[in-house]
């Protein structure tokens, strides 16, 4: 089959044959008809997340079941599929607690093996892990739920649990910020989008964020409280709920500092190698007693009110994909993240 590959960390990808994968006993096969372009793939890519190499990318896919494994019961070849970046293994005591999204023995497609930026991918533990998708989806919207969207549904709904008339504050207006925006809006929210970007401002606003900032060099000399004093000053004191969309030093300080006083701080953007180690404001935290939460991935049991939400039209995902591209185009998308984004929005490929 094709595939994208790379041979190397920063190596340039090239669409290659690769031989297809075979069916593991409890997963299936599924032909690829829509993957995005995600960060997470450069961040891969660039050795920040390392991969067994040669690899092939990719992690939000959608698409059709063309095998499936004797332990499979609820799939059946030719349904229509989406599925969580993670999967769970569906053995452990975590996957049986309800969180496969942070199972132990987790797998996932693009990462841990071979991606979906590739005409075929496998994907294991099936019955568990994967999602049908409504007969009114199409594949090119459905690439762009498996991992920024459904973390930042995931992070602002179950972690944070945003309400109705509360201010969000989204740091990074990227895929999973600019989905952040958009759920906010459908949520109720009022929402702040921060960005260098003006396109990408410019498109939060378009999903209905009610006022921006245009980040830009500190007058400070402190790049994160300049953006958290003026994330108070247009909330009124401080959001209720932040998001930490990129994943830098700068942003997560940022997003803890611009909350009130019990706000809730959601980490979704990658903090890798030395920014693992970043320090937030504890002092802050302790004093208004905030709250800081991870979120990696949704499990695929938590998918339907998050597809209600979409079926229903309070989000259109349509709104949310910038390109559209073909998987010979996928090599130059993936290194063009070495640059900010030119357009804004989720870069997806179509496959036949």
């Amino acid at each position: 089959m094709l595939a994208v590959l790379y041979d190397a960390v920063g190596a340039t990808p090239r669409l290659a044959e690769v031989p297809a994968p075979s069916c593991p006993p409890d997963g299936v096969v599924v032909q690829v008809r829509a993957t995005g372009v995600c960060r997470s793939d450069w961040h891969a890519w660039r050795g920040h997340d390392p991969v067994r190499l040669p690899h092939v990318p990719g992690h939000e896919l959608a698409g059709v079941v063309v095998e499936v494994g004797p332990l499979v019961r609820r799939f059946a070849v030719g349904d229509r599929v989406t599925t969580p970046f993670v999967n769970g293994c569906g053995r452990c005591e975590v996957c049986a607690a309800g969180d496969p999204q942070v199972c132990p023995h987790q797998t996932q497609p693009g990462f841990t093996g071979p991606g979906s930026f590739a005409e075929r991918v496998a994907l294991f533990a099936a019955d568990l892990n994967l999602v049908r998708l409504p007969d009114d989806l199409g594949f090119t919207a459905a690439a762009a739920l498996g991992c920024r969207f459904a973390t930042a549904y995931r992070g602002l709904t179950a972690h944070a649990r945003l309400r109705d008339g509360e201010w969000l504050a989204v740091y990074g207006c990227g895929g999973v910020g600019l989905s952040a925006v958009a759920i906010g809006r459908a949520l109720g929210a009022r929402v702040v989008a921060v960005d260098v970007s003006t396109a990408a401002l410019e498109r939060a606003a378009a999903l209905g964020a009610t006022a921006t900032v245009r980040a830009a060099s500190a007058r400070t000399g402190d790049p994160a409280e300049e953006l958290a004093a003026r994330v108070r000053d247009l909330t009124g004191g401080g959001a209720h709920v932040s998001v930490d969309a990129l994943g830098s030093p700068t942003t997560a300080r940022a997003g803890v500092a611009g909350l009130r006083r019990r706000g809730r701080h959601v980490q979704i953007g990658l903090l890798l190698g030395d920014d693992a180690a970043t320090a937030l404001p504890l002092d802050r935290v302790i004093a208004y007693e905030l709250a800081v939460l991870g979120s990696h991935g949704m499990a695929a049991r938590d998918y339907p009110p998050m597809l209600e939400l979409v079926t229903s039209g309070a989000v259109s995902l349509d709104g949310l994909v910038g390109d559209v591209i073909s998987l010979a185009e996928a090599p130059a998308a993936l290194m063009a993240m070495d640059a900010p984004a030119v357009r804004p929005g989720l870069t997806v490929v179509t496959l036949p």
